[in-house]
């Protein structure tokens, strides 16, 4: 009797144990009584009558993401693929309509994007695209919202992760950028080159008073020493125009010592004969006496106009 009985035995705890079953966290279990719909187990130690109940299917209640990439074109026709991430979960009092309501949920979710995407985009230019794609984010949400709460899913987040234009027009937008910042490059070159020759200009300007005003000085300076000189000359007996031509000749022999003093000096003086110097203070001599008569000549003629006009 015991060999027969054991295969009952097997058969009775195999029947026990298929009564049992886990639930993790997160996760519902949809139970199905002679093929319909008899309950939802949470998470746990369960139990259900074998062969009368089966396990229908389970659903996870954690938050799930699905990465939709849509490919449409621009206000300014220009073909942009972007990359729009939903992130959904399943409600937890709404497990039935999310499992027998709907087959594919990522499948809808992926029609719901294109749809909106291609809605939303086309009304935009490219770089408004970039600038707005938050308003795209919450378009595609508030769409799905609307559409997928009935089937029991809540949209959580949508998210434009990416925007990709064609290659050409990253390369053409790429080119505008350089361009553009080149020009601003070269402008700013040109204040610097102006300011430059401005600031160049003005310590030109001030390096030329500077030396006027030493040329000036040093001029000042030799004319008070001439003035001198004369004053010392004067005083021993010897009148201005000598006193005059005497400084002058001595300023050309030093002129011919300071020249000399010079071994690779490639200055020529002219004249330089051996009677430069006797001449040359001859003829101012000789000048200043010219100048003087002439002047008397002019100051008397002067005062005779005068006496003839008191006269008349």
């Amino acid at each position: 009797m015991i060999p027969i009985a054991i295969p009952f035995i097997v058969f009775g705890l195999l029947i026990l144990f298929s009564s049992f079953f886990t639930v993790k966290q997160q996760t519902a279990v949809i139970i199905e009584r002679f093929g319909k719909f008899h309950s939802i187990r949470h998470s746990g130690l369960q139990m259900k009558i074998p062969i009368v109940d089966r396990i229908a299917g389970r659903m996870s209640l954690k938050i799930q993401q699905l990465d939709v990439i849509v490919e449409t074109k621009t206000l300014d026709d220009v073909f942009v693929r972007l990359k729009i991430s939903v992130q959904f979960m399943v409600i937890s009092q709404k497990v039935y309509d999310a499992f027998y309501k709907l087959d594919y949920a990522h499948d809808q979710i992926t029609s719901y994007v294109f749809d909106v995407v291609r809605a939303e985009v086309p009304k935009m230019k490219l770089d408004d695209v970039f600038v707005k794609k938050d308003d795209i984010a919450i378009a595609v949400k508030t769409e799905l919202n609307d559409a997928m709460s009935d089937y029991g899913y809540d949209i959580i987040k949508t998210l434009v992760t990416d925007i990709d234009p064609d290659a050409q027009v990253k390369a053409a937008m790429n080119r505008i950028n350089a361009s553009e910042r080149e020009k601003i490059a070269a402008q700013f070159e040109g204040d610097a080159a102006r300011i430059l020759i401005v600031e160049r200009a003005k310590a030109e300007a001030e390096s030329k008073r500077l030396q006027g005003q030493g040329i000036a000085d040093q001029r000042r300076e030799i004319a008070r020493g001439l003035e001198e000189s004369v004053d010392v000359l004067n005083r021993v007996g010897i009148n201005s125009q000598e006193a005059s031509a005497l400084i002058v000749v001595t300023q050309h022999y030093d002129t011919l010592q300071s020249i000399g003093e010079h071994v690779n000096s490639n200055l020529i003086l002219l004249p330089n004969s051996p009677q430069a110097g006797s001449d040359m203070l001859n003829n101012m001599v000789a000048s200043f006496t010219a100048s003087n008569q002439i002047g008397e000549a002019m100051k008397e003629a002067k005062e005779k106009k005068k006496k003839d006009d008191l006269k008349k």
